[in-house]
């Protein structure tokens, strides 16, 4: 065989493998999109929940159920995964609100957390036909009577990521049935207790409030009183040119979304959602957007004391949380705008002293 003959057949095996494993590589690609069919910038969501599973080689995304999406009109909690944060499947319902439930309504801000050996989702429902009895103050400059109803989160376990998740205890919220609350984080302390972190709505509580309270070992219930962590107008930047809350002028000082993040060194740093506010118009309203901001306990204890930091993302971005990715990278997801929202992905970096926006991941979550 002549030298010629040879490299023409090496050459030509070499190309004959390339067009095999180009086509194999299109086929692979082709079940993937057909099992992953969605993007973030399609992909209706509100309070997004990142659960990485290493089993299954997933990320699971948890929000409220969108019944034009999954099909089904029961308000609840729905899941999309992915393998790689950029091809998503459609959503799969894995929590009914059931009518034994003290409320029917709402299914906000779901979260899903393991806990002993089983999957915990916490997550808010309200009943707008069960008024609370005292009403406060409401609106900017004038006292009026704000409606106030029953709203808190509750929570429900499953042996599966996907469900089905059922309430373990249906007769009331976590937090004390008189307070307005919502979103619900579970927060594990150093002493491996479990606690509820929550949002005490501005509704009730004209600034509104981050609060705690203790939980059962088998996550049942409240096992003792709630505890202070902080109001909203702590945070000095949300409106320094605004007169602080009273009774007669009311700014809506709000809080939302909760979650806690261990630092490098001990440190706990806390994400929460709030607006920004400014006095800029000429009837003396207020204007301003939605914001991710966090706080930061230096002691490492839920306790505190909290220091305020300027927020992490403004555009109308918030109620965020940070998961990691299978190769380690932090990241924080947000949803962007509040009405309408998608997800929003960006690194983010823990260290010792707080947390630094890194990049955003415009090429997962296809920009604005």
């Amino acid at each position: 065989m002549s030298m010629t003959t040879r490299t023409t057949g090496i050459v030509a095996a070499v190309a004959g493998a390339a067009v095999a494993l180009g086509a194999q590589g299109r086929a692979r690609r082709r079940r993937l999109e057909a099992r992953f069919p969605l993007r973030l910038p399609g992909m209706p969501l509100h309070d997004p929940f990142v659960v990485p599973d290493p089993g299954s080689g997933l990320y699971h995304l948890y929000s409220s159920n969108h019944p034009e999406l999954t099909g089904d009109d029961a308000v609840g909690t729905m899941v999309y995964r992915s393998p790689d944060l950029l091809h998503w499947s459609l959503p799969t319902v894995v929590f009914r609100a059931t009518p034994d439930l003290w409320a029917a309504d709402g299914g906000w801000a779901p979260e899903v957390h393991r806990w002993r050996g089983r999957w915990y989702l916490f997550t808010t429902l309200h009943d707008e036909a069960a008024p609370l009895s005292v009403p406060v103050p409401g609106g900017y400059g004038t006292p009026v009577a704000t409606p106030q109803h029953r709203r808190g989160t509750v929570i429900a376990a499953a042996d599966s990521l996907l469900g089905p998740f059922e309430v373990v205890d249906p007769t009331g919220p976590v937090a004390p049935a008189d307070f307005m609350t919502l979103d619900g984080s579970l927060f594990v302390d150093r002493r491996r207790r479990p606690w509820m972190v929550y949002a005490h709505e501005w509704l009730q509580k004209i600034d509104g409030t981050m609060e705690a309270v203790p939980l059962r070992p088998d996550l049942t219930g409240a096992a003792g009183d709630p505890v202070h962590l902080f109001k909203a107008s702590d945070a000095g930047w949300i409106g320094r040119e605004m007169p602080k809350p009273s009774a007669n002028q009311i700014v809506p000082y709000i809080t939302d979304g909760p979650q806690l993040i261990r630092l490098p060194g001990g440190a706990l740093a806390m994400l929460w959602s709030t607006y920004e506010k400014n006095a800029d118009q000429p009837d003396g309203t207020v204007s301003g957007g939605y914001v991710q901001t966090w706080a930061i306990s230096p002691s490492g204890e839920l306790a505190g004391p909290w220091e305020q930091r300027d927020p992490l993302v403004r555009e109308d971005s918030g109620h965020g949380m940070v998961f990691r990715t299978f190769g380690g990278t932090p990241m924080l997801i947000v949803h962007r705008p509040f009405t309408n929202a998608r997800g929003k992905l960006y690194e983010i970096a823990l260290r010792r002293d707080g947390l630094r926006l890194g990049r955003r991941r415009d090429d997962l979550d296809g920009g604005d």
